[in-house]
């Protein structure tokens, strides 16, 4: 809806709060400003260009809405917290062990390989060469995992979450920069929604809200960001478990002289399989499991680099002196660029520890790869290239060579172990950016599992994890060689990088708002190092590592088309919605027969009535005695508190009965009801907002003082007072149909219950009387049963449209429609209570 805001006329206030509001005819919803220190009552007409229908406007002066938002934010501003918060230091030490089974196979079993791809690029021609590449590494592993992951990145998460679509949710609940328009000012009085405002003092964050805010340019190029690196995300995904077991694997070829490639490739194909087989059986089982596997193969890490360097040349300690980088670029030049590809496979697993943040706690992360993670793997690098700087020939599987002939099956065997488990750390980062992406309306839905009870976070999406499976395979297939499968692996891991980096940088200038140097000099160091390390890899892209980057650009379209998919829909319900002109013309009878019962119409509107009601009323004999519009919609934080899931509201006066109900669900939260569970805590907030809204309206009428002028109500004050002794002023007439049937209707979330001034009306038994009638209304409608009504709307691209316009719309996005999962099977309804209409909207 077009809303404006106004602030005018000067004019002082008491200490209690007050806010500006607009009010249309047509909906309740009430867009918000605060301002303490003006005071005006202003009347207006315009035009709703929606509905085309002239809806009356009031521009009222009043104090904060009566609902749970004000009040348990003021009593509780920290009600969401990390779930590991609580746990003692016993327990967040068995968590920071979980840890390894989880967040760091990846980046564990970077030795694997990392030398192997750099020499074979780059072949050693003395030790300058061999000193030259360890630099380069260490100081990979110092600047991307730990600077900027551990210390940086990690605490850019959004209450635990981590991953692309967490630092874009977050950036949304700061910034309007959503594109889908279902955002409502009553999202952001939810307690988890923890809003920051910049203050007036901070200019700079206040211009860069208003500039994103206002331009949709750069909202649809930072939606571009975010799908981007969600693409390479899931590029990510399927190109770790290809390069950690082909890796692995590959030592049988120091082990066993008749071992080749294409054997190689077959065990690491059968091992693969396995590994996505037990992938359901859940990040805690597994992680468990091989948390002490990864132990060992860490604590091997450290103590076989230590035996190299005693052995053979202690010398490479010298790496840790930067000079050698430079000594490296001037003796090999072209190849030591080429060779940066192979580099960046050190540091490779740094976006899954972010990403898989939402299992474990940011300082369970941070204690484990401080403490255990980093030292090992620079052991382990020193150690092979002091025995290559003795044996040079050994490049090509650095890793197997450097082990002691004695120790060299053990090592084998912990090795493939950690390379299974490393193949299951970007798998599972990837289940979870997939549905944080669902959740906003990125992704078309899918299957999700909840694969622990104790921590929602941990889930398993069977489609997403065959689908890996297969692409997997075949790019093993397709490209054997270890280096290509390696360019293919810097690509992906690049890619994601780079668009963390703009992220963080958002977030730190809007969010944060810490000091612009600090900003600047974590964009150009870090964009700069990566796009350095980009340019190598893309070099030699044509190589075979083309098959990512296609799947990534792949991915990337699917969530495109799927999120313009939704937004045409969405805005088409908005313009087709139903004008209150017609609903009042049809009368409380709507024009046909109403039937005993509850009938829930799901749809995604969260304003107005939605098109599919007239559908229903027309093709229906009869429609139930009272119907709520149910709209589940997922608002940019992790979790909703289940008090405030439910905002109620009239759509009609009150002879329709007839109600919106918004469910309002976070991105990690679990729709786990049946639905009798579903109807119960409905019904439940149902009567909670019968008897707030009565609350409202017997203060208003104590006020009154006998003047019902609507500009005296308009601009009369009233008290409240809320659990924690706050005071209140109110100043709206919430239920005005009364006087009125153009005013506004009434909206209450459905929490705890507020204590009001005792109202003195001698009219108030009569107000409890009809309290009760409506309640025992509803309980009536309930008993005679719940029918879930549900619209299936379909969009085609019109006649005149752009051919790639009908063949996004018409063809891939009725596809992804098709095949997607439906909304309702969350809820385990029996066909006898379903009934559904379909209708198409041509866009």
């Amino acid at each position: 809806m077009g809303d404006e805001e106004m602030n005018g006329g000067a004019g002082s206030m008491d200490s209690m709060e007050s806010r500006w509001v607009f009010q249309h005819e047509d909906e309740s919803e009430i867009d918000e400003d605060e301002d303490e220190d003006q005071h005006r009552t202003t009347v207006m007409d315009s035009e709703d260009d929606e509905d085309d229908d002239n809806a009356e406007q009031r521009l009222i002066r009043t104090g904060p809405r009566i609902d749970s938002f004000d009040v348990e934010a003021l009593e509780v501003p920290g009600a969401l917290r990390n779930e590991y918060e609580d746990y003692s230091l016993g327990r967040k030490l068995v968590i920071a062990f979980q840890t390894l089974g989880v967040v760091f196979g990846d980046v564990g079993t970077s030795p694997l390989y990392t030398f192997s791809v750099m020499f074979s690029k780059a072949p050693i021609n003395g030790n300058e060469d061999v000193l030259g590449a360890l630099s380069l590494v260490l100081y990979t592993l110092i600047l991307i995992p730990l600077l900027k992951y551990v210390l940086v990145v990690l605490w850019a998460n959004d209450d635990g979450e981590g991953g692309t679509f967490a630092l874009y949710s977050l950036i949304c609940r700061h910034a309007k920069v959503s594109l889908l328009p279902n955002q409502l000012p009553s999202d952001a009085r939810i307690s988890s929604f923890r809003l920051k405002v910049p203050s007036p003092e901070l200019e700079r964050s206040l211009k860069i809200k208003e500039r994103l805010e206002a331009s949709l340019t750069l909202k649809k190029l930072l939606l571009m960001l975010v799908l981007a690196g969600t693409s390479m995300v899931i590029a990510d995904g399927v190109v770790t478990p290809a390069m950690s077991v082909v890796s692995a694997v590959g030592g049988l070829k120091v082990g066993v002289e008749a071992i080749n490639q294409d054997q190689v490739v077959m065990i690491s194909v059968a091992f693969l399989i396995i590994l996505f087989s037990v992938q359901k059986f859940g990040t805690s089982k597994v992680g468990l499991a091989v948390g002490p596997a990864l132990f060992i193969w860490f604590c091997s890490l450290g103590v076989f680099g230590i035996y190299n360097i005693v052995q053979y040349d202690s010398n490479v300690l010298r790496a840790f002196n930067p000079i050698h980088i430079y000594y490296f670029f001037k003796r090999n030049s072209t190849k030591a660029w080429y060779s940066l590809g192979g580099c960046l496979l050190c540091a490779t697993g740094s976006e899954a520890m972010f990403a898989d943040l939402c299992y474990f706690s940011v300082r369970s992360v941070q204690l484990t790869f401080v403490c255990l993670v980093l030292p090992c793997l620079m052991l382990g690098y020193l150690g092979q290239a002091a025995y290559l700087m003795e044996n040079p020939s050994g490049a090509d599987q650095a890793f197997f060579s450097s082990i002691p002939s004695g120790a060299f099956w053990p090592v084998f065997l912990i090795a493939n172990i950690a390379a299974l488990i490393a193949s299951r750390a970007m798998t599972t980062a990837t289940f979870s950016c997939i549905k944080q992406s669902m959740a906003l309306g990125c992704f078309p839905r899918l299957k999700i599992i909840h694969t622990s009870r104790k921590f929602m976070g941990q889930i398993y999406i069977p489609v997403v994890n065959w689908f890996l499976l297969v692409v997997c395979l075949v790019s093993i297939c397709s490209i054997s060689s270890i280096d290509e499968i390696g360019n293919a692996y810097g690509i992906a891991e690049l890619g994601v990088m780079m668009m963390t980096t703009i992220l963080v940088t958002i977030v730190m200038l809007l969010i944060w708002q810490i000091n612009i140097v600090i900003v600047l000099s974590f964009l150009v160091i870090f964009l700069g190092l990566e796009l350095t390390f980009f340019s190598s890899v893309l070099w030699s892209v044509g190589h075979g590592s083309w098959i990512i980057l296609v799947f990534a650009i792949i991915m990337f379209f699917i969530m495109f088309i799927w999120n313009y998919g939704s937004k045409l829909k969405y805005e088409t319900e908005v313009k087709q919605k139903l004008s209150m002109d017609l609903m009042r013309q049809l009368g409380s009878n709507l024009g046909t027969i109403r039937a005993p019962g509850i009938g829930l119409l799901y749809n995604e509107l969260v304003k107005g009535i939605p098109a599919i009601f007239g559908h229903f009323l027309t093709t229906l004999p009869a429609v139930h005695s009272m119907v709520i519009f149910v709209c589940i919609k997922y608002v940019p934080v992790p979790v909703v508190p289940q008090s405030e899931r439910f905002l109620f509201r009239r759509a009609c006066p009150k002879s329709y009965h007839i109600f919106r109900c918004i469910g309002r669900y976070g991105y990690k939260d679990v729709r786990k009801e049946s639905h009798q569970t579903f109807e119960q805590l409905l019904i439940e907030s149902l009567e909670k907002f019968i008897r707030r809204e009565a609350q409202e309206r017997s203060l208003e009428s104590d006020g009154d003082d006998g003047d019902t002028d609507s500009e005296d109500e308009s601009s009369c004050s009233r008290v409240l007072i809320a659990p924690n002794g706050s005071v209140y002023s109110l100043g709206v007439p919430l239920l005005a149909e009364h006087k009125e049937s153009s005013k506004p209707i009434s909206e209450a979330s459905t929490s705890d219950e507020v204590r009001s001034v005792p109202p003195t009306d001698p009219e108030i038994s009569d107000a409890e009387q009809s309290i009760e009638r409506e309640l025992s209304f509803i309980r009536k409608a309930k008993e005679s049963g719940v029918v879930y009504l549900l619209g299936h709307g379909d969009i085609r691209a019109r006649k005149d449209s752009w051919f790639i316009k009908k063949l996004i719309i018409n063809y891939f996005y009725a596809f992804l429609r098709k095949n997607c999962r439906r909304g309702i099977a969350n809820l385990s309804v029996p066909h006898s209570h379903l009934m559904q209409v379909g209708m198409t909207y041509m866009v």
